[in-house]
């Protein structure tokens, strides 16, 4: 890597993350249910790029972003990287879509034989021959019991078809039940100033387990960068998923707005952007290995990128504590400590 950013140890993996990783969600492109609308496939291989050349070690992405799509620009991006130089990457599973109709919602399956059929379809659009980190995106619907697709996952790893196994937007109950089966290396859940819930169970059961934990959407899908406006709410196609979420639309978006809004004084006290105060607030907490922090352009990265290297100070944490109160924005604990 050309350039040096701190790093944390993600669980037992023996992996060592950048504070951040460069999330591909969006870059999966238009016309599927949660899609950001249609994008530059050019644009985000130059944002992918841009990140690893500044120090990030890890890409998360699904198999689902862009039905497939996301996984094979990120692989183009990584095609004539040196092994010194790539990247961790990681994938996840578990939620089938209808080819025959793209737009419709993606069904939870944690059925064995669609485990592994999904496995082999990430490793053929990611050109590896190993996953660094595969992740079950959401508990099954399909009737199939956690302890069932643990074991998968689990078969997998000793198989060396992935390295490390992990939980994405699992529930404390969920993940004890995986551990029985075999050893949970990192946790996924939702974390950021708007929502704070998995303080209260997921992240302290990571640190009771030991597991890595990677949280996703700390800037909150875009709400908390500081270039966010009713406005361009307002202004969402049709075809992004944000259009009529309920963060999105009032009676919280402005408490969220205002929320971003009260980030700036101590973005300006370190010289940073509020996206990069919005990140580091969730890296903050104890336990917390790395933020997946999503990017379209180059220029977006920059915004985020000194997260990586920012600690807030404990009246930075206070400020934002207060304004948590003031603007009522979101649930859970208002500080990690």
């Amino acid at each position: 890597m050309n350039t040096f950013l701190p790093t944390a140890r993600l669980g037992w993996t023996g992996m060592h993350l950048t504070r951040v990783g460069f999330g591909a969600w969006a870059i999966g492109g238009g016309g599927w249910a949660y899609a950001w609308g249609n994008q530059d496939d050019t644009a985000s291989i130059a944002a992918i790029r841009h990140a690893v050349e500044s120090g990030i070690n890890w890409i998360d992405t699904a198999a689902i972003y862009g039905l497939g799509h996301s996984e094979e620009v990120v692989a183009a991006a990584l095609s004539d990287l040196p092994e010194a130089d790539r990247p961790y990457v990681f994938t996840k599973g578990g939620l089938a879509w209808n080819p025959a109709d793209r737009s419709a919602e993606p069904k939870r399956v944690g059925a064995p034989a669609s485990i592994r059929t999904e496995v082999e379809g990430s490793l053929r659009r990611l050109r590896v021959e190993r996953i660094d980190l595969y992740q079950m995106h959401w508990p099954a619907e399909d009737g199939t019991p956690v302890e069932e697709y643990w074991q998968v996952f689990t078969d997998l790893k000793r198989e060396g078809k992935i390295r490390a196994a992990g939980l994405s937007n699992h529930g404390i109950f969920q993940l004890e039940e995986a551990s029985e089966i075999g050893t949970v290396d990192a946790v996924q859940p939702p974390f950021s100033l708007i929502h704070r819930d998995a303080a209260d169970d997921v992240l302290l059961w990571a640190r009771e387990h030991e597991a890595g934990v990677i949280v996703y959407s700390p800037m909150a899908s875009g709400l908390l960068t500081g270039a966010f406006t009713a406005a361009r709410a307002a202004r969402l196609e049709p075809g992004d998923w944000r259009a009529g979420h309920p963060d999105f639309t009032e009676p919280a978006l402005q408490a969220n707005l205002a929320l971003a809004g009260a980030l700036r004084p101590v973005a300006e006290r370190h010289g940073v952007t509020p996206a990069a105060v919005a990140v580091a607030w969730t890296l903050a907490f104890p336990g917390v290995t790395g933020a997946i922090t999503g990017a379209r352009s180059p220029r977006q990265v920059d915004g985020w990128l000194p997260a990586a290297t920012l600690e807030l100070k404990d009246d930075d944490l206070s400020d934002i504590a207060a304004a948590i109160g003031a603007t009522g924005a979101g649930t859970g604990p208002v500080s990690p400590v």
